[in-house]
């Protein structure tokens, strides 16, 4: 299986069990709790991957620099299977590619090319006043058609990029199945990605993931409440 694999899981689940959950997210800082049903995460990649298209990522390269300040959020992992979904691979560095994705901090101009900056808001909420040069992701995303096609990816092109290490589609579908419904850490940023999304993908289940610093009775109770596994 390469990961078109993981994007046919993703739309053969939201055709037939599309209202359950796939991605839980928890930012302790804020308070904020999302819930993201598989057929509600499928729309915001189908979206996602018609954006990419328009503003014409013509190198093939997504800038995902949000991924190492907030490699958990919901608006980060999406972004990948929005790209792989248009033939793109992921970086980390912008250098040498045409679309760069930010978060809401001191937003400005990565690239030549577009920059899209992600409010973070747990519902998704849009970002006002930004400078020249940047776009609201979420205000450019919904005006988007709510279904992308899926371009084939061979399983030995690049699809993950950080520094000198580069990642094919079958490196990354070798990731390990998750089944059940696994309570999550944000780490590096393809660690969480890995964790969060193509696990779950890849072996039907769902995932919660918890940033902020909880203490240990906290973390027990989302756990608990969650139905995670031990």
């Amino acid at each position: 299986m390469d990961i078109p694999g993981v994007l046919t899981a993703l739309q053969r689940r939201a055709r037939t069990s599309g209202g359950e959950p796939l991605l839980t997210h928890y930012d302790l800082d804020s308070g904020g709790r999302t819930e993201l049903s598989v057929a509600t995460f499928a729309n915001w990649v189908a979206k996602t991957a018609n954006l990419i298209e328009d503003l014409g990522a013509d190198s093939g390269l997504v800038a995902l620099p949000l991924a190492l300040s907030r490699p958990g959020h919901w608006m980060t992992l999406l972004w990948p299977l929005a790209a792989w979904q248009r033939e793109c691979a992921i970086t980390l560095d912008a250098a040498g590619a045409d679309l760069a994705v930010i978060g809401p901090d001191e937003p400005r101009p990565v690239l030549p090319g577009a920059t899209l900056a992600c409010s973070l808001h747990p519902l998704g909420l849009g970002l006002r006043d930004l400078p020249d040069g940047v776009l609201d992701f979420t205000g450019e995303a919904l005006t988007q058609p709510d279904q992308a096609g899926t371009l084939p990816s061979a399983a030995n092109a690049p699809a993950w990029i950080d520094g000198s290490a580069v990642l094919s589609h079958a490196d990354l579908a070798a990731t390990t199945p998750v089944a059940g419904r696994a309570l999550v850490r944000p780490s590096g940023a393809l660690e969480t990605l890995r964790a969060a999304i193509l696990g779950p993908l890849l072996g039907g289940g769902s995932s919660v993931v918890v940033e902020g610093t909880p203490d240990d009775a906290l973390l027990a109770k989302i756990r608990a409440s969650e139905h995670c596994m031990e």
